[in-house]
């Protein structure tokens, strides 16, 4: 069984998230959607919130599951025995950031591959940070995130 893991924070998920893990399902028998848990990072919303839309937004994917972890990504993978990782890339600047995480994960992760999916013209210039950043300025994030998400 090919199983492939797409981690991240998801602080919030983004119209782009869900566009790489929709173009990533013909590839894969399951796609793991794991918020990593940092607990030296701070939130703007809550572990419960990003997992309940995570849920929602993917309810109708039979392929995707949701879940969360502590530590490595590369230790949860080889945990639940993904041999894949699924990361998205915006721009130069995520290529040269990937590219060394991939490494250091294929040789922590026995071989873990990180398959790379670049952006789509209509979401490169997505990110949580930048939802984020509209969401404490007050904001419209409507085009940014997933209809079910509710702010």
């Amino acid at each position: 069984m090919k199983i492939a893991v797409f981690p991240g924070s998801f602080d919030p998920i983004t119209v782009g998230h869900v566009s790489l893990v929709k173009r990533a399902l013909p590839l894969f028998d399951k796609i793991i959607v794991a918020v990593g848990i940092n607990s030296q990072k701070q939130y703007l919303f809550d572990l419960e919130t990003r997992l309940n839309w995570l849920k929602v937004v993917f309810e109708q994917e039979p392929k995707v599951e949701i879940a969360q972890f502590e530590g490595l990504t590369a230790h949860f993978c080889t945990k639940i025995g993904a041999r894949y990782l699924l990361r998205g890339l915006r721009n130069a600047s995520d290529f040269d950031y990937e590219k060394t995480i991939s490494q250091l994960n294929h040789i922590v992760g026995n071989d873990l591959e990180t398959v790379f999916f670049i952006s789509l013209p209509e979401f490169s210039h997505i990110s949580s940070t930048i939802v984020r950043e509209l969401i404490k300025g007050h904001g419209d994030v409507k085009q940014f995130v997933p209809k079910k998400v509710v702010l």
